[in-house]
């Protein structure tokens, strides 16, 4: 994997993200020359219109980006990316007619875009059919070697199994931390120089996986490990990496002080994470005004009741708060406050409470809470007080959650499908210790872009 700003992106992404964004250059080149043949003008130098291509591929590919055409499901199925092309095309066309409009000198002329268009298409299609199945091979994998034998060492081996893995384990090494449940696993004592077996293995990475590491931790095998030039992993590390969440039944108090990140209370990320909200909070509340009037007239007419409603939340540092949305259960929903989570196909839902949940409609209104510098627009999802004291006493490290502002969206809500109930909450806390033990603007940007996926095609919104 290659690390962009703390974030951990695979190999096989960042090669078709790059072929992907000369290929949409090329298109764009290839475009101006037919229309340029067709008018019977001199084509000129490629470097002239460089600005005017950059405008032309850049957008689309953050539409690819947006639309998860670079999703594990996008690389092992043709015919799935094949759809999230042409989706992110038609939001390219959307975004380019922007840009046209408030800097026509910018873009290429609008014959250009079309033609461009038509050899966008065939050549992202084209490049998936030639490298689909090596991007997904075990030639872009890196290799590992694991240290241990046990239960750990067997989540490694189902994790490489997966189709997405960015790593194959090439040798397992039973050490002396308890009996080995790995047939293939090979004992400690039976290699000489356990720094030559890895050399040997033509090995990447060595993964420590030990059950018990206390009078177990094999301190001068890691070191002539570590001086070959193999970087060196504890498994904790290696899950966070691999998984894109900390792993709750691994990690302990010391592990979370001492390893990197928790960087968000910086003063520049801060400010720029504040300046980046505030203009967008004001920017959507008025492009979605006439939205959110519509579906408050719509809930008026369906159900008796307010269209609104406000529900206290837990905010920064444990402060709670009002958060406002569109009203998408019946009035009656909770009898005398006591809070429910909420269920598959909830009978409460109203109809139109159920199609603005699935398109996130019902959530515009926080915007104003994000203005009021309560929430952000990335940031784990804001809970009920009462779900917040039963999930501090169920799950560790629940309260770290709290340490950054709350928000619309997030790295659980476009990992994780809606939770309900407490191991949904445990799934979910392992994706917002994450964000924010990795926080970044390239990661707030990410997530934003996804979040568009996530609206496009609702999964688990109840």
């Amino acid at each position: 994997m290659i690390r962009v700003f703390k974030h951990y992106v695979p190999h096989a992404v960042v090669i078709l993200g790059v072929l992907d964004t000369l290929l949409l250059l090329i298109a764009g080149e290839a475009g101006w020359i037919l229309r340029a043949w067709q008018i019977d003008i001199a084509v000129g130098a490629t470097t002239a219109r460089v600005p005017q291509l950059l405008s032309f591929a850049l957008p689309l590919e953050t539409a690819m980006v947006a639309v998860g055409a670079y999703g594990p499901r996008s690389l092992q199925s043709l015919r799935f990316a094949t759809a999230r092309i042409f989706v992110a095309v038609s939001l390219g066309v959307l975004i380019l007619s922007v840009i046209y409009f408030a800097v026509p000198g910018l873009t290429l002329w609008r014959s250009n875009l079309a033609y461009a268009m038509l050899f966008a298409v065939p050549l992202l299609i084209f490049v998936r059919v030639l490298l689909g199945r090596m991007l997904g091979s075990r030639a872009f994998r890196r290799r590992i070697v694991v240290l241990g034998a046990g239960a750990r060492a067997e989540r490694l081996k189902a994790l490489a199994a997966e189709h997405n893995a960015s790593f194959a384990v090439v040798g397992f090494v039973a050490m002396s931390d308890g009996e080995p449940s790995i047939p293939e696993a090979i004992r400690r004592g039976a290699i000489y120089n356990l720094a030559d077996h890895v050399v040997m293995l033509n090995a990447s990475e060595v993964v420590l996986a030990l059950e018990e590491r206390r009078n177990a931790l094999p301190l001068k095998d890691l070191l002539r490990i570590k001086t070959t030039g193999v970087l060196v992993s504890d498994f904790a590390s290696f899950l966070e990496r691999e998984t894109g969440r900390i792993d709750l039944k691994t990690v302990n108090p010391s592990w979370l002080i001492f390893s990197d990140g928790f960087s968000s209370g910086r003063l520049f990320s801060s400010i720029s994470k504040r300046l980046f909200d505030i203009a967008a909070s004001l920017l959507l509340l008025t492009i979605a005004l006439p939205v959110i009037v519509v579906t408050a007239i719509a809930i008026k007419i369906e159900s008796r009741g307010p269209a609104f409603y406000r529900q206290r939340r837990v905010g920064l540092f444990n402060q709670g708060f009002d958060i406002l949305k569109l009203r998408s259960m019946r009035q009656d929903a909770e009898i005398a406050g006591q809070a429910v989570w909420a269920a598959e196909d909830d009978p409460r839902i109203t109809r139109v409470g159920r199609f603005i949940r699935k398109v996130r409609i019902d959530e515009l209104p926080q915007c104003w809470s994000v203005l009021k510098g309560e929430m952000s627009f990335v940031g784990p999802r804001p809970e009920r007080p009462q779900f917040v004291e039963d999930l501090e006493r169920e799950l560790p490290f629940y309260a770290e959650r709290h340490m950054v502002k709350p928000g619309i969206t997030g790295w659980a809500q476009i990992n994780y499908p809606y939770g309900a109930s407490v191991e949904d909450a445990r799934h979910k806390l392992e994706y917002d210790l994450y964000y924010a033990k990795n926080y970044s603007p390239f990661l707030d940007l990410l997530i934003l872009l996804q979040t568009l996926r996530v609206v496009l095609w609702p999964e688990g919104a109840r």
